[in-house]
């Protein structure tokens, strides 16, 4: 199948009638078309199609069908139906009334050519850079960004499961390649063991019992891996992905003692989260905490628009693992922001997407991080009256700390934290902070001097300065605009099934979120031609009742 790019053509005229005397008042899918064309062309896709070779189904059109798709919540079936029987569709589409469609398998190879392309991101650039040329959508604005959980496609096993059901996907691979290989080294109670789905049988009672079945299991994924790995296995039957994954898991779960017994690590033992899987289904599913919520799948990061004067749009989607945490995605959305020509002039984030650091680098990227910065936590700052490390002035030249009674430092220790950052630890000289009649709003010890720990780098002052802008209202007002991205989060959620990933894998998730995206956006631009205004956060009948 070979890619010929061709312009958009209007729509076929009888097509056309029957849609405008259907939908009088127009619909969704109507005024895409209308007023925004086709949303897509195909040169946006002429690298993932070869050159040569029998002429395809319109990309534009599979892209457009696919946004449509992610906008209703329909699956591949059906929205393959809603080509071939709907008249909106095929108005958006440009097809003809009689117009058959196509079979419902395109739009997952469609997909799978987006995701072998690293192309996902498409679906949601084309449609930026039309609404960049309509000047709906411009750099240098405000952007707000928020993150959610998304539960992997795959069953929630226990560790006893995952690792029967890695075994068994493995002999079904292997059975699938080299049927008469593993006849010749499966043991008599293998096909007891491993026939059925593991959370089908019914597990030993009790964690000895368990840990001995664990071993059982052990044991026989080592035999069946020592097999893989001899000379008379099949070749190239263990550069299979799924004995890679069963030798992984193996690697991670068991080890073998010094008289070549195979036994269950301890928990403690067990690599961290970002090495190690659950399944192997999705191995690319990590497990996540977010206060009290844990799951196992992903997180979709969503980056929206929200000036007053134009429509609030979705701009960049990010999807990571669980375990990534939010403040390791600031820096990689701005610069993505930045390479699409869109990067904002205030990016809006909570507590989870900010440090001083990362202000500091904002600033150099013109581009100002608001949000609340962690609290200190210390003693001195919960206590009216002490003197917490905001109270020091820092002479960073002269390497001099200056408490508030007017005492200097005796030592400048220069170094870096647990996370690399650098920092200046200081103390005071003993005798002096042991006569001062301060010293009960300054330190707790009977006898040691007092110590303090400062950011270097500039980011000491970032701190200081941004936690005093906090606390006045034109930074609460405007931090306040942050809040609309919980709306964005709760329209995806509902609209097309964000926490749950339709597919496998980390990049076809992605795909799923920047589709949804560009179908929220599709969304939001029809609202705002027939000039709906925006939502208003809600608030029970109770709450409005507070005193002003």
């Amino acid at each position: 199948m070979c890619l010929k790019p061709e312009p958009i053509g209007p729509v076929p005229e009888r097509t056309a009638q029957v849609a405008k005397a259907a939908f009088p008042k127009g619909n969704t899918a109507l005024r895409v078309r209308d007023d925004l064309g086709g949303l897509f062309e195909d040169s946006a896709f002429a690298e993932l199609f070869p050159s040569r070779g029998q002429p395809g189904l319109a990309p534009w059109r599979l892209a457009l069908v696919t946004v449509l798709q992610f906008a209703e919540g329909l699956s591949d079936r059906q929205a393959a139906e809603a080509v071939r029987g709907r008249i909106d569709w095929k108005y958006a589409l440009g097809l003809e009334l009689e117009d058959a469609g196509f079979d419902f398998s395109v739009l997952s190879e469609f997909r799978s050519r987006l995701v072998t392309g690293a192309a996902e991101s498409l679906l949601l650039d084309a449609l930026l850079g039309r609404l960049r040329a309509r000047g709906l959508v411009r750099p240098r604005g405000r952007q707000r960004t928020d993150s959610t959980h998304v539960l992997a496609s795959v069953r929630a096993l226990n560790r006893l499961e995952s690792l029967g059901e890695t075994l068994r996907a493995a002999l079904n691979a292997a059975a699938t390649a080299a049927p008469d290989w593993v006849t010749s080294i499966a043991a008599p109670e293998w096909y007891e063991r491993y026939a059925k789905r593991f959370e089908q049988y019914r597990l030993p009672r009790g964690e000895m019992a368990r840990r001995d079945f664990a071993a059982v299991i052990g044991a026989d994924g080592h035999r069946l891996l020592d097999a893989l790995w001899a000379d008379t296995a099949p070749a190239g039957l263990n550069r299979v992905p799924t004995m890679e994954i069963l030798r992984r898991a193996w690697v991670h779960h068991f080890y073998r003692d010094c008289d070549g017994r195979v036994a269950l690590r301890d928990r403690t033992e067990l690599p961290p989260v970002t090495h190690r899987f659950d399944g192997p289904y999705d191995t690319e599913a990590r497990f996540g905490n977010k206060r009290s919520l844990t799951w196992s799948g992903y997180k979709a990061h969503l980056t929206e628009t929200c000036d007053e004067d134009q429509p609030h749009v979705i701009v960049h989607v990010a999807t990571t693992p669980a375990n990534v945490a939010d403040v390791a995605m600031t820096t990689a959305i701005q610069d993505a922001t930045v390479v699409t020509g869109l990067a904002p002039a205030v990016h809006l984030v909570d507590g989870g997407y900010i440090d001083a650091g990362l202000v500091l680098a904002g600033r150099k990227a013109g581009i100002e991080l608001v949000g609340p910065l962690r609290p200190n936590v210390s003693w001195q700052a919960r206590t009216d009256g002490a003197y917490d490390v905001s109270a020091f002035n820092v002479d960073w030249e002269a390497h001099t700390v200056t408490c508030p009674q007017g005492h200097r430092n005796a030592d400048w220790n220069p170094s870096r934290d647990l996370w690399g950052t650098e920092v200046v630890h200081v103390s005071f000289p003993g005798p002096t902070c042991r006569a001062c009649a301060e010293r009960a709003r300054c330190t707790r010890s009977k006898t040691a001097p007092r110590e303090v720990t400062l950011r270097a780098g500039g980011r000491h002052e970032i701190i200081k300065d941004h936690r005093q802008r906090e606390q006045t209202g034109e930074w609460q007002a405007l931090y306040g605009k942050r809040a609309g991205i919980e709306g964005c989060l709760a329209q995806t959620i509902r609209l097309a099934g964000l926490r749950r990933a339709r597919y496998i894998g980390l990049a076809k998730t992605h795909l799923q979120h920047v589709a949804t995206a560009a179908a929220i956006n599709v969304v939001r631009l029809d609202a705002w031609f027939r000039d709906v205004p925006f939502a208003r956060t809600r608030i029970s009948r109770f709450a409005t009742l507070r005193p002003a």
